[in-house]
């Protein structure tokens, strides 16, 4: 670590994993209650625990790229931090609204919650991803300003780079399209129409932008390449991730009642969407063998080219699988959609998060660059864990999904909903199995920091 205000980005770090094994664990309980299907009902229904599962993986991503920027930030513009009181000002705040909300849903009716939160006022709740109360929704916005002028004060003030340029026009891009939250029309076309512009145009917009910035800052503090090279290639990754991503938006459009055209919109522009995956594998892979060091946090350099991997395989390849609108018409909201949504945001977001962790939390817990042999052997093991579980809970919720597709929707037979669901048990039980592992993965990650830590690192 060489400046001492990048110390703040360790709460941020510490609160994402934290929140991350809340995710996982609500994960399980929602992966037992399709197969048993009054498990801890009524003390947690399916729909509260869906949402506390979706929210806690939206914070906890949240908490994970705020640390990133605190900690990427002062070390490519060579200045300390604007304000680091006001960093962890905006930690405990967030923190403590995010907790509450939770508490919210697990503890009062969602109807209630709306009444107690002035939902009245400005009707913001009730939809997909977006369920925080409008207060919740408030605090967000005010959090997320005084992280950009933090930032932005802090690069005003020091050297201006590439990583710190893409990755502050992520922010801001998160900032502004998290305002169509507020906006929740009446017609219910239009309503989904301006959601999705806060969904898609976050995990397949903006948020491609920090991925690519935080994967670039650690490979070239990893490999040694050229900082040159390494931002020509991220140059042409963003372009063509916002080209593709802003107008394959339409693959969203297929058949909510919007123009027909969008089918070939969207199906064109989605079809060339994993193109910026495949050039940030090529990419990521390219720098570690141009390496001019071997750099002692090898378990870092194994999260940064998974990354780079998965997000490929699970934005790439699993959305193309059903983003073109004729198969798209029969794959639509089936488990084929929870496969890819699965793979996607553990490859492209969580394994992003858990790069710039494995990097940067040996450096703020005093060590120079790196955990122990013993620590990284360990973390290692999650990284393999964790991963190939994911693939796993990937495979399953596939196989399920085109069987699902076939008997409910394709044949000339379809049957009912809940007749399927009864024929696809055992891949989900696969796939809770799975999540088990996935867990296991995630315990032995939070144990790697702690072994070892009196042992030397690795030369």
């Amino acid at each position: 670590m060489q400046y001492q205000s990048q110390a703040v980005a360790k709460p941020y770090f510490i609160a994402a994993i934290g929140l991350f094994v809340g995710q996982i664990l609500f994960g399980l309980i929602m992966g037992l209650q399709y197969v048993i299907g009054d498990f801890l009902f009524p003390e947690i229904p399916f729909n509260v625990a869906r949402m506390v599962h979706t929210n806690l993986l939206i914070v906890w991503i949240l908490f994970g790229f705020m640390g990133a920027a605190y900690y990427l930030v002062p070390e490519e513009s060579e200045c300390e931090l604007y304000s680091p009181k006001l960093a962890l000002l905006m930690f405990w705040v967030f923190l403590i609204a995010g907790a509450l909300t939770i508490l919210g849903y697990l503890l009062v009716p969602y109807a209630t919650l709306a009444e107690m939160t002035g939902n009245s006022l400005l009707p913001t709740m009730g939809r997909e991803f977006l369920e925080q109360p409008t207060i919740t929704k408030i605090g967000i916005v005010i959090v997320a300003l005084a992280f950009l002028f933090n930032l932005g004060m802090t690069m005003l003030k020091g050297r201006k780079t590439v990583i710190t340029l893409v990755l502050f026009i992520g922010l801001v891009g998160l900032a502004v399209f998290f305002l169509f939250s507020f906006f929740n029309p009446d017609n219910l076309v239009r309503d989904k129409l301006y959601w999705w512009f806060v969904v898609h145009l976050w995990v397949e917009g903006v948020w491609e932008l920090i991925l690519g910035a935080i994967l670039a800052f650690v490979l070239i503090k990893t490999t040694g390449v050229d900082r040159e090279v390494i931002e020509k290639w991220l140059y042409v990754i963003i372009a063509l991730a916002l080209i593709t991503g802003i107008i394959g938006t339409g693959h969203h459009f297929f058949w909510i009642g919007l123009p027909g055209y969008w089918q070939w919109w969207g199906s064109i522009f989605s079809a060339l969407e994993p193109l910026p995956f495949f050039m940030m594998t090529v990419f990521a892979f390219n720098m570690v063998n141009q390496r001019r060091r071997n750099h002692p946090n090898q378990a870092a350099v194994l999260w940064a080219l998974g990354t780079s991997v998965m997000a490929f395989l699970g934005a790439g390849v699993w959305g193309f699988m059903h983003t073109l609108a004729p198969v798209n018409y029969y794959t639509h909201g089936t488990q084929i959609t929870a496969a890819h949504g699965h793979m996607a945001f553990y490859g492209a977001y969580a394994m992003i998060v858990l790069t710039i962790i494995s990097y940067a939390m040996p450096m703020l817990r005093g060590r120079k660059a790196a955990n122990s042999g013993k620590s990284q052997i360990l973390e290692m093991w999650s990284f393999w864990l964790m991963t190939v579980s994911m693939v796993f809970i990937t495979l399953f919720l596939t196989a399920a999904g085109v069987l699902q597709v076939y008997t409910q929707r394709y044949t000339d037979n379809p049957q009912p909903f809940m007749a399927v669901q009864e024929r696809l048990e055992l891949f989900y039980w696969m796939r809770e199995a799975a999540g088990v592992v996935f867990l296991i993965g995630l315990i032995i990650y939070i144990i790697s920091f702690f072994a070892g830590s009196n042992e030397p690192e690795q030369a």
